[in-house]
């Protein structure tokens, strides 16, 4: 009954939905041999290809059992092997000794880079470039397919609109159609145009599906949402992955609507298989089988096997329900053979494509260039196009040269720390801190801790701190979080600067000299209590390997900061979950009737306070918009035109702004497209990103950008589940960000 309720609540009518009309899939050239495979392999073989096993990286022995399973063919895949002599010995079992010789994929959570660190996912977000995310995950996968690897858990892309939730860090950020074009770019990186090259891995898109929309952003939470939110934001970058030919999905955690989503029929099979039309294999999430039992979804083990059997999960990973009871279940018909010869025809499919039945033997000429000249390259120009730039007061920012700097911080050399969440392959020893560059370039500088790392309450180093600080011309402050307090299961109520740092930025501010604060985090820092006392702010999340030299070219002006905000930043944590993209309810706040805490007379007379949906504390904006970021020169919108007044569903719409760079520098400009759909059947967001262009202009320079845009662009999934734009008038905003721009309006119709 709970099958048949969810399916009735959470698809109502699939047939209605433009997209899902079933398609003929066409695997391609390997199916035949997939089957005759299969007619060959024993019940228990089967079920082997369905084991996703592994041990610890630090393992110093291969258990005997464990090459006893890969002999008799009872494991598909290993996560984790980082032995060479284990990843080679694992393969020639497999190959030569197990009844059919099917190899082994060898998976690993190649994130950010392999070793060569590039910044976190949200960081890389933050070029909103798609060319620097597929090179980060080109060079990824040619230093990880050095070590046998042929399978990362990336890319993340669940949209993340809750600031708290740790593994926001990994995420492309709140927005749906700049999650879809990372998504794109990622798959293409890792995976490039033909999957069986060696010096390509396949990817996982993940987590499918909603992860990031957990209560409290609390990690592993629950999610609750209606089925056309489903569609309308958290599914299409995962259509987008799926469409570039992403070899596999991952299940995620969570459940949606009270169904795990490891279990989720709906999900699994009619979205996935029937809509997405994927042809891959869908591992679970570490253990997320079994948790359905914590979940209170399934009763036991043997149950959980059976839910994720049935909802179409081809991989188990790490625990053992398939290993322990398909076997029996498809006895007791709950399972069908027909249904576990699927799972190891999607499995077999991309050991295919992987070209390991050809060459299964990692290549022991690749090195991988670790660290290569061209690699570091790529990383430092991730991190400075990553980087953001949020104030800078009296254009302090970029630094002479010649200035007596104090460097100050618990992260101006933490070589570990910079590297962020999910680095586990990067080498602290490689890494390119702040300290490091201005050494290397001979700058004038002192340096003082000031707190030996982030969460330090020590007062101890506060002296030298500030000793260095009044001798200096300017204050540069390295703080943010430590690597450890952002990421999986990592989710933080409070995201302040952690420990002491607002208090010695406090006690610099005392000396009168300008402080410039770089933040080095996972996620937006709230830093409303200290922004004033500083000069100019620099988000440079956790900016990977080559972080060190880019933050000093941005800091002096060898290079301009170019990432823009791919998240809201929130005022404090009270806002969140906080995303532009929101609706507006029936009370919309608005600026002309806002009234802040502070100004609510004494003994008030009881009353609605503006008649509006906001908080006293914090009111209704964020702290810096999505999309925001400052450069080292400013720009001027002006003269934007549309093609029509009024398009039709055939007709495309042109719309043209011009761009004047008026700074004294050069510089790129981020033009971003924005629109509104001011009816629908179901409400609309009050902005949705669509469009968006990288200009470059020399100082002085105006060019004219146009974008276009057609009623392809206004479609959404109402409550009826039909996708599909709708007559009536929209807004058009074209800007810098999703809070500033030039409007101007048209009427959509038939």
């Amino acid at each position: 009954m709970k099958k048949i309720f969810f399916l009735l609540l959470f698809s109502l009518t699939l047939v209605s939905c433009k997209e899902n009309k079933p398609k003929l899939l066409k695997y391609g050239a390997y199916e035949n041999k997939i089957d005759a495979l299969i007619s060959k392999m024993t019940l228990e073989e089967k079920i082997g290809q369905t084991n996703l096993r592994g041990v610890s990286s630090r393992a110093k022995i291969l258990p005997e059992d464990l090459k006893e399973s890969v002999k008799n063919g009872n494991v598909g895949a290993f996560l984790n092997i980082m032995n060479l002599d284990y990843v080679d010995e694992l393969q020639r079992l497999a190959i030569e000794e197990s009844p059919n010789g099917i190899p082994l994929i060898f998976g690993r959570d190649v994130i950010h880079g392999f070793k060569t660190l590039f910044p976190i996912p949200l960081g890389l977000a933050a070029t909103w470039d798609a060319q620097i995310v597929e090179k980060s995950s080109e060079i990824a996968a040619f230093e990880a397919s050095a070590a046998g690897i042929r399978w990362t858990f990336a890319p993340m892309l669940d949209i993340a609109r809750d600031s708290r939730w740790g593994r926001i860090a990994e995420s492309p950020g709140e927005d749906t159609y700049l999650a879809t074009i990372l998504g794109e770019a990622y798959i293409k990186g890792f995976q490039g145009d033909d999957l069986s090259n060696p010096h390509r891995i396949a990817a996982s898109a993940k987590h499918y599906i909603a992860y990031g929309a957990a209560i409290g952003g609390r990690d592993y939470n629950t999610v609750n949402l209606s089925e056309p939110l489903l569609r309308n934001v958290y599914l299409p970058p995962f259509k987008s992955a799926i469409d570039a030919g992403a070899a596999t999905v991952m299940s995620s955690f969570n459940e949606i609507n009270g169904i795990p989503a490891t279990g989720n029929e709906f999900l699994l099979k009619d979205v996935l298989r029937g809509e997405l039309q994927f042809d891959g294999f869908v591992v679970s999430d570490w253990d997320s089988v079994i948790e359905m039992i914590e979940h209170g979804f399934a009763r036991d083990e043997k149950h959980a096997g059976e839910l994720a059997a049935k909802a179409g999960l081809d991989m188990e990973m790490t625990s053992e329900a398939y290993e322990n009871h398909l076997k029996e279940l498809i006895k007791e018909n709950k399972v069908t053979i027909e249904e576990l010869n699927e799972f190891v025809r999607n499995i077999l499919r991309i050991k295919f494509r992987l070209g390991l039945f050809e060459n299964p033997y990692r290549n022991k000429k690749h090195t991988g260039n670790f660290y290569a000249e061209k690699h570091l390259k790529e990383a430092k120009k991730a991190a400075i196009e990553s980087t953001v730039l949020l104030k800078n007061k009296n254009s302090i920012l970029p630094i002479s040269t010649k200035a007596k700097v104090a460097i100050i911080g618990p992260l101006a050399n933490a070589p570990h720390e910079q590297l962020g969440t999910w680095a586990f392959d990067g080498e602290k020893e490689h890494t390119n801190t702040p300290l490091l560059a201005y050494k290397n370039a001979n700058a004038n500088f002192k340096f003082a801790k000031g707190l030996t790392h982030s969460r330090d309450i020590s007062k101890k180093g506060f002296k030298k701190a500030i000793e260095i600080a009044k001798k200096s011309d300017v204050i540069l402050f390295f703080g943010g979080e430590e690597a450890i307090l952002s990421g999986e299961a990592h989710s933080r109520a409070n995201i302040d600067l952690p420990g002491a740092q607002e208090e010695l930025i406090n006690e610099l501010a005392k000396t009168g000299k300008p402080i410039v604060l770089v933040i080095m985090a996972g996620r937006p820092i709230t830093i409303t209590n200290i922004i004033e006392k500083t000069d100019a702010v620099l988000m440079a999340w956790h900016p990977g390997t080559m972080g060190g030299e880019a933050l000093y070219e941005v800091l002096h002006g060898i290079k301009s900061p170019e990432g823009r905000l791919p998240v809201s930043w929130p005022k404090t944590a009270g806002q969140l979950p906080f995303f532009y993209n929101h609706k507006n309810t029936g009370r919309p706040a608005d600026s002309t009737s806002f009234i802040p805490m502070e100004k609510i007379p004494i003994a008030a007379w009881q009353s609605s306070l503006g008649n509006d949906s906001h908080y006293l504390d914090a009111g209704f904006t964020p702290h810096f918009p999505f999309g925001f970021g400052l450069t080292y020169t400013s720009f001027n919108y002006s003269d934007m035109s549309i093609s029509k007044n009024t398009i039709h569903f055939n007709e495309d719409l042109e719309v043209k702004v011009s761009i004047k760079n008026t700074g004294e520098k050069d510089g790129k400009e981020l033009v971003q497209l924005y629109v509104q759909d001011l009816v629908g059947s179901i409400t609309r967001p009050v902005k949705e990103l669509k469009r968006f262009k990288h200009v470059f202009l020399k100082s002085g320079e105006t060019k004219e950008i146009s974008f276009k845009i057609s009623s392809k662009d206004l479609e959404f999934v109402n409550h009826k589940i039909i996708k599909a734009a709708e007559e009536g008038t929209f807004n058009l905003w074209v800007g810098p960000n999703a809070a500033q721009g030039l409007k101007t309006s048209f009427i959509l119709q038939k």
